[in-house]
């Protein structure tokens, strides 16, 4: 489980780059790099971070599920994932 305060952040992330999604692209369009350079570090996309949609944990995300690997495996052995079996991964 992640800590709060990390999902936080990145809720505040996403925010932030949805924020300044427009105003990224003109600059780029108009290949104003200095202004870029002057826009807050989070309003970049690259910053964000893919995280488990039920823990929250970042590293083993799986991107097709929107879920970790940890938490895919269970619950595929619960049999809630549906077309996954056990002989399949």
């Amino acid at each position: 489980m992640a800590k709060e305060s990390m999902k936080a952040r990145e809720r505040k992330r996403a925010k932030t780059v949805a924020k300044y999604a427009e105003k990224r692209k003109a600059l780029k369009e108009a290949g104003d790099f200095e202004g870029l350079q002057k826009l807050p570090k989070n309003a970049s996309p690259v910053r964000m971070h893919n995280r488990c949609k039920l823990t929250g944990r970042p590293r083993g995300y799986m991107r097709q599920f929107g879920l970790s690997r940890v938490t895919f495996r269970e619950m595929a052995n619960q049999g809630l994932i549906p077309g996954v079996t056990k002989a399949s991964w």
